[in-house]
C-alpha cells in the first residue's frame, strides 16, 4: 500500500525522466541520407554499340 500512496512522486519522476529523454535525443538526426551516387568518368563509360537490321512488319507477325 506504499506505492499507493506514493503515486503522485511516481508519476512526476516518470515525467521527469521523459522529458530528459526527449530533450536528450531532439538534436539526434532520425535518419541519415544515403550517400549521393558516383559518377562515372564520361571517358571511362563503357557503350555498347548493337549493329543488328530490323525485323520488317511480316517478319514481326511471324513470331
Amino acid at each position: 500500500m506504499n506505492i499507493a500512496k506514493n503515486m503522485e512522486a511516481i508519476f512526476v519522476a516518470a515525467i521527469v525522466v521523459i522529458s530528459a529523454t526527449s530533450f536528450a535525443t531532439a538534436a539526434v538526426p532520425a535518419t541519415h541520407a544515403a550517400p549521393a551516387a558516383v559518377k562515372a568518368d564520361a571517358a571511362k563509360m563503357q557503350v555498347v554499340t548493337i549493329t543488328a537490321k530490323r525485323l520488317t512488319a511480316a517478319e514481326k507477325a511471324a513470331l
